[in-house]
């Protein structure tokens, strides 16, 4: 379990992220026209997991805008945007911020993403939603990056996440 902060409040998540060197585990997500999305979906591709509460809150956000910037410079990598937020809500915040180049993806229907990688948050104000991790994959999806950000109201570090992938 992860010991992390939300504005200074001690919280806990469900359990670590997964080590590097580790073969992801597949999941089941929801992309924005309602069907499902699996790992399986991206073979052969480097993926960037940026994993977060809700879209709808400012370092959230940002995080969003920020891969989106970066991500249109990567080859052959996929950036999925992960939250329990409804599908509804990631393609009106990306139409209205014209984010085109990262996929949102959502862990709303039972939360089995947020269990299987060890970032629900446990306890306090957003307990059930994901904590705020970065995972990075390379091309046969084994694990070569974690982040999992000691401070919910801190971005990730983007430079670390990326500089794995050159």
């Amino acid at each position: 379990m992860a010991n992390i902060t939300l504005k200074n409040n001690p919280i806990s998540t469900s359990g670590n992220l997964p080590n590097i060197g580790e073969q992801a585990k597949n999941f089941s997500l929801i992309g924005k026209d309602l069907k499902e999305v699996t790992l399986n979906d991206f073979n052969g591709e480097r993926i960037v997991m940026n994993i977060f509460p809700s879209v709808d809150t400012g370092i959230c956000a940002i995080s969003v805008k920020t891969f989106n910037e970066k991500a249109a410079n990567l080859k052959d990598t996929k950036v999925l945007c992960i939250s329990r937020d409804l599908p509804f809500a990631q393609n009106r915040f990306c139409g209205v911020e014209n984010i085109e180049n990262v996929l949102t993806l959502s862990d709303f229907a039972n939360g089995s993403f947020g269990k299987d990688y060890g970032l629900t948050i446990m306890d306090g104000a957003l307990a059930n939603l994901h904590s705020r991790c970065i995972v990075v994959l390379d091309e046969s999806h084994k694990i070569i990056h974690t982040e999992q950000v000691g401070e919910i109201t801190s971005e990730p570090n983007y430079e670390t996440a990326l500089a794995v992938l050159s």
